[in-house]
C-alpha cells in the first residue's frame, strides 16, 4: 500500500509542480554558476548508497558535509539558496526517487554518505530497514535543530508506529511546518 500510495502521490507531485520546477531551475541557473541540481550522495534503505537531486542552493565548491559543519554555511549559499531552503523548494527534485523507489514520501531523512555516526546508530537501532523519506517523525519534530541521538529516537518511534494513516499525519505536520519555515537551518 505504501508503495501504491508513493507512486500515485510522486506522479501527482510531479504534474503539478513540473512549471515551477522548471522556474526554480532556471532561477538556479541564472543567479549562480554550476548545475541547477545537486546530486547527493545518500544513504537509504538496508544502508544502500543512491544518488538524491536536490535544487542546489550552494555554491559549486562547498564541501559534501552536513550544513552544520560548515564554518560559514551563509557565505556557501547561492543568491537564492536561503529562499529555497527556507520555503523547501530545494527538496522537490526528490520526488524522482520516490518514483524510481529509492524513497518513500515518509520515512527517515536519508544520510549522507559520510554522516558514518548516524548511519552506525541506525543501524544499531534496526531503523535502517525503513525506506527512508522526505519527510519523516523527526522532520516535523524538529528537522535540524535535532542531535543525531534524539533523531534516531523519533525514527525509532516511527519504526514502531508507522502505518498509513500516521504517513498521512507525518505529511499534514510536514505542510504546515513547510507554510511556517519552521526547523530549517541554513
Amino acid at each position: 500500500m505504501k508503495r501504491g500510495f508513493d507512486l500515485v502521490l510522486s506522479f501527482i507531485v510531479l504534474i503539478c509542480a513540473a512549471i515551477p520546477m522548471l522556474c526554480v531551475a532556471l532561477l538556479v541557473k541564472s543567479t549562480s554558476r554550476g548545475p541547477a541540481l545537486y546530486w547527493s550522495t545518500r544513504v537509504g534503505r538496508d544502508n544502500e548508497v543512491f544518488q538524491m537531486p536536490k535544487f542546489r542552493s550552494m555554491k559549486v565548491d562547498t564541501p559534501a558535509v552536513a550544513t552544520h559543519l560548515l564554518q560559514d554555511p551563509k557565505s556557501m549559499l547561492t543568491p537564492i539558496g536561503d529562499f529555497l531552503r527556507k520555503s523547501s523548494l530545494d527538496e522537490l527534485p526528490q520526488v524522482w526517487c520516490v518514483l524510481k523507489g529509492d524513497m518513500s514520501f515518509v520515512g527517515p531523512r536519508p544520510a549522507l554518505f559520510n554522516q558514518d555516526d548516524l548511519i552506525a546508530l541506525r543501524t544499531e537501532k534496526g531503523v535502517h530497514v525503513l525506506p527512508v523519506g522526505l519527510t519523516g517523525w523527526a522532520q516535523v519534530n524538529g528537522r535540524d535543530e535535532l542531535p543525531i541521538p534524539a533523531k534516531v529516537e523519533l525514527d525509532m518511534e516511527y519504526l514502531r508506529r508507522h502505518s498509513f494513516w500516521f504517513d498521512i499525519y507525518i505529511l499534514w505536520l510536514t505542510f504546515i511546518k513547510v507554510v511556517r519555515r519552521e526547523g530549517v537551518s541554513h
